[in-house]
């Protein structure tokens, strides 16, 4: 049973100063996450975690995750600046991206960050961007087809844009030691959000075996071994969690049975994770302000697809804690919904539920990843504000919800407004 991390009580003094609807984010979850990841893959000398910046982008959590040695993984150039505004600068930065734009190569260059290339072609783009190719580089791979594990399919890698085929991957590497790189990265991500401790071992076996082949092939310096992202939540509550230190045990074995004997036990082993370290660690509250009996029974929200996106994007399962009402039966069957003009804004559907009642607060589970990152304007909604829980139970604003004059602001024709109060 998925419980929440915050009570009834706690929230109704929170909206006091802060109304809903708000993420709220577990400062005591997070640290305790990062320190057991850390832990796990200690056995490598190197390891670094380089947390995506995507699925949280917040300076407040971001530097939380800083103390525990963990770098930023960025994609753009506001993630690449955001980083550079907290002081994470040179090989703290990995930057990966697809069909970047040349300044941001630049950019991320003048941080000196790690740039980790996701097409051949890219080869020659970030030279003449550039003027030179970096002593350090990565490649992504992608090996096509499907990605499976005891002959369960995992993911189809091969329908992916992301990455260089094996075949460039070999060429690419020969290409960049030719330019002048000297230390090697291999980057994959073959698959979304695995709730199964077999994942990363499994990836990490076959790139590590891809590894030894570069090397005697090519004769390049493999330098480290990116597992990137796919570690996943249960956001379902009959789902277990994954073991950590099973994972990085796994990995581990991997390491010893296919880098060791090829005399490469200096190879840093990096991840990328985003969900894993956010998501079970923020809620979405919102409170119920209106019920609907049509052909269906209904319970609209003060929250909407603004302000997490996932379920009407992906159909995404998200659970639903009515506050207060823990331990009630479950017999009422809703739909949870928000008031965009679209008729796929609902947080669930269908879903057995204690009965509900206007002024109820519902927390919304696993919505510290890829929650507030992927809000956007549609129907002039604004985006909420984003509060920390601190260990010692006190609440910080972490950010600010946006205000009208916020939506406005990027019109060139400001005058328009300019007797408008806000």
């Amino acid at each position: 049973m998925k419980k929440p991390f915050v009570t009834k009580a706690q929230i109704e003094e929170i909206v006091k100063k802060y109304p809903t609807p708000f993420h709220i984010y577990d400062e005591k979850g997070i640290r305790e996450n990062a320190k057991a990841l850390k832990e796990a893959f200690s056995w490598n000398k190197g390891y670094k975690e380089y947390f995506a910046v995507k699925a949280t982008p917040n300076p407040y959590l971001i530097n939380i995750l800083r103390e525990f040695g963990c770098g930023c993984d960025c994609s753009s150039l506001t993630e690449l600046m955001l980083s550079e505004a907290m002081g994470v600068k040179g090989e703290d930065i990995m930057f990966s991206s697809n069909e970047t734009p040349a300044e941001e190569y630049e950019y991320a260059t003048k941080l000196g960050a790690i740039i980790n290339l996701d097409d051949f072609t890219h080869i020659d783009f970030l030279e003449k961007t550039i003027g030179y190719i970096p002593e350090t580089i990565s490649c992504r791979y992608n090996p096509g087809g499907y990605f499976e594990i005891a002959n369960n399919i995992m993911d189809n890698p091969g329908d992916a844009k992301y990455g260089f085929t094996t075949e460039q991957l070999f060429e690419g590497f020969k290409l960049l030691k030719e330019k002048g790189a000297k230390h090697f990265g291999i980057h994959a991500f073959l698959a979304s959000n695995t709730v199964t401790n077999d994942y990363y071992p499994t990836l990490a076996r076959q790139l590590f075996e891809l590894a030894v082949k570069l090397k005697e092939e090519t004769g390049v310096h493999i330098a480290f071994i990116n597992l990137s992202g796919g570690i996943g939540v249960p956001y379902r509550p009959d789902q277990e969690s994954n073991d950590i230190a099973v994972i990085g045990e796994g990995v581990r074995k991997a390491y010893e049975e296919v880098l060791t004997p090829a005399g490469m036990d200096d190879v840093a082993i990096y991840t990328e994770l985003g969900r894993y370290m956010m998501a079970p660690f923020g809620h979405l509250v919102t409170q119920a302000i209106h019920e609907k009996h049509t052909y269906k029974e209904y319970i609209g929200v003060d929250a909407c697809a603004v302000n997490l996106m996932r379920p009407a994007m992906y159909g995404a399962y998200h659970h639903i804690t009515v506050l207060g009402k823990e331990d009630a039966v479950c017999d009422q069957m809703y739909d949870v919904v928000g008031s965009l003009c679209e008729n796929n804004d609902k947080f669930a559907i269908d879903r057995m539920l204690p009965a509900i009642e206007k002024g109820d607060y519902l927390v919304i589970h696993d919505t510290g990843a890829h929650g507030f990152a992927m809000g956007y304007n549609y129907n002039g909604k604004l985006k909420s504000a984003e509060l920390l829980l601190k260990e010692d139970g006190s609440v910080k604003l972490i950010r600010r919800a946006e205000t009208p004059k916020d939506y406005f602001a990027t019109f060139d024709c400001m005058d328009i407004f300019e007797n408008f109060q806000f």
